[in-house]
């Protein structure tokens, strides 16, 4: 038996509003006028915990859809702005601390990345922060939230489970309904929206949940069963 961790990417691993400015620009082409100082003017918004949209891409994209823009033009504009993440095109940060977070979590937790996004430029901005190979399991175009409930059921069965995400919704409540535990993380932590979720963790940032995942993670390796075999026989 082993704990799972399971990490969104976008808003959670990787911050930073590039990759939607990114977008936003694409989609402009095919928008009304003022359409980029709307998209901006909200991701203030959002930033400031007010705003009533999922996170940059929602804003985007449903911006973008009150113009008038076609759905197919908008996923090519989103495909276009992945193939470009982590690039000058669509800079991307990583979370602070994130290695070290990551290197000390995965002695007590399997590591699962579950993301909505392709696989487009991920590979390359993990590998490029390091981290590439801190993770178990990578898994791309999910379909959350029903996409995660199947994952989060499955790693339920070798130990307890602890979702982290920055979209409460897809990220979080499909864990919730299975009883495992959650981590809400970036500017909707904050909002009026979610503050009644009865989410375990709730923080601006990973890193200021780095103290709280880290004992949850010691805490739920050390009351997991493990499998025969695997013990050292030393006590301490």
């Amino acid at each position: 038996m082993r704990p799972s961790i399971v990490f969104d990417f976008d808003g959670t691993l990787a911050v930073g509003h590039g990759p939607v400015r990114a977008y936003a620009r694409i989609a402009a082409e095919s928008a009304a006028e003022g359409y980029a100082e709307r998209v901006e003017a909200e991701l203030a918004r959002y930033d400031a915990g007010e705003s009533a949209y999922r996170d940059g891409y929602d804003i985007v994209g449903s911006l973008a859809a009150d113009d008038g823009v076609a759905p197919e033009v908008l996923e090519a504009a989103y495909q276009r702005s992945r193939d470009a993440l982590g690039t000058p095109l669509a800079p991307v940060e990583a979370a602070d601390g994130l290695d070290a977070l990551l290197t000390g979590l995965g002695r007590h937790a399997r590591l699962v990345l579950a993301t909505n996004a392709p696989e487009t430029g991920i590979d390359r901005v993990l590998r490029s922060w390091g981290v590439r190979d801190r993770f178990d399991e990578l898994c791309f175009t999910v379909g959350k939230p029903a996409g995660l409930t199947a994952l989060v059921a499955r790693l339920l069965e070798d130990g307890p489970v602890l979702a982290i995400g920055d979209i409460a919704e897809f990220d979080l409540v499909p864990a919730l309904a299975l009883g495992a535990d959650t981590a809400l993380v970036g500017a909707t932590a904050a909002g009026a929206q979610h503050a009644q979720l009865p989410v375990t963790m709730r923080g601006c940032s990973l890193a200021a949940l780095r103290t709280e995942i880290e004992t949850w993670a010691a805490t739920a390796a050390s009351s997991s069963p493990a499998p025969l075999g695997t013990g050292t026989g030393t006590e301490r």
